[in-house]
């Protein structure tokens, strides 16, 4: 068995298709109305739909899971984020963690976590 993806469900397809584009690289592979995969395995699912398929409320910033990037140059990234959108909502901004690897985490324009790290 192998891993194929990993969904998060968003309000915006378009603010979010552009926003992990424009801080991560990712490219648009699939634009399957209400579901867009893009690279690296990452699908966006539109959260209209998703409420209606689970039947059930969707809860932003439930901090239940995070996607995790790692980025060589972290103080780059984390200056590209504070002027990419002054109103990116952190969990902590950069720091170094106890293992001595630096980190930022923050919230994606739909509450999906988000941590950024240097290579382990």
């Amino acid at each position: 068995m192998k891993l194929k993806n990993i969904l998060i469900v968003v309000k915006d397809m378009e603010q979010s298709r552009k926003f992990y584009h424009d801080l991560f690289g990712l490219d648009t592979i699939l634009d399957n109305d209400g579901a867009m995969i893009l690279t690296e395995g990452l699908v966006l699912q539109d959260e209209t739909i998703w409420r209606e398929f689970l039947g059930k409320d969707i809860i932003p910033e439930n901090n239940s899971c995070e996607l995790y990037f790692e980025e060589p140059d972290i103080e780059a990234f984390a200056r590209k984020l504070e002027t990419y959108d002054p109103s990116v909502r952190y969990v902590n901004r950069l720091m170094t963690n106890s293992r001595g690897q630096k980190v930022i985490r923050f919230y994606d324009p739909d509450g999906n976590l988000i941590e950024v790290g240097t290579p382990m």
